[in-house]
């Protein structure tokens, strides 16, 4: 499962992707419009810093800017710098990788056959995934009007069991 660091963090990526590549954006940008938290946002970019996915510049005129292009960045490349392999167990990570203590055959072991199934599939979705695409996926779905989220647009109404109730109610009268 994907953490909050790790959502947050392809956030703040995504807005990265969408700014000026030759300038700065200033944390506090990135926070704001995307509903981060501040200071959880600085251990976010300092791991992407470290993972050698952003750069970051001091002072006036300071901020935060890809390393590569968002074309060369994948989603992969982000959840594995914050939130680690992306095996679902240790014996099934390729990077990680971690015998465990109850396996007596692990070439032939059932969890571990199905969770390599599992990693190879999520890699395969994450590492096919650039931030260049959802930075034109976000942009397109910008520029759409936005939707009144499910839960407004069903204020008011009353809930399923009341509707039943009154239907059989009614009939109950004729």
């Amino acid at each position: 499962m994907l953490t909050a660091k790790g959502k947050y963090g392809v956030k703040a990526m995504v807005h990265l992707a969408s700014a000026d590549p030759e300038s700065m954006v200033q944390i506090q940008a990135i926070a704001d419009d995307n509903d981060i938290p501040r200071k959880f946002l600085d251990a976010i970019l300092a791991d992407l810093r470290h993972a050698g996915l952003v750069r970051s510049q001091k002072g006036r005129g300071g901020g935060y800017a890809l390393m590569r292009r968002p074309a060369d960045i994948t989603l992969g490349d982000i959840v594995r710098a914050l939130d680690g392999p992306l095996a679902p167990i240790g014996c099934a990570s390729r990077r990680a990788y971690r015998a465990c203590n109850d396996c007596v055959d692990v070439a032939r072991c059932p969890v571990r056959l199905i969770m390599l199934q599992v990693r190879d599939a999520t890699a395969s979705v994450l590492d096919g995934c650039t931030l260049e695409h959802l930075r034109q996926q976000s942009s397109r779905k910008a520029s759409r009007a936005p939707r009144a989220p499910r839960r407004a647009a069903l204020a008011g109404r009353p809930s399923l069991p009341a509707q039943g109730l009154r239907r059989n109610a009614g009939r109950a009268r004729s």
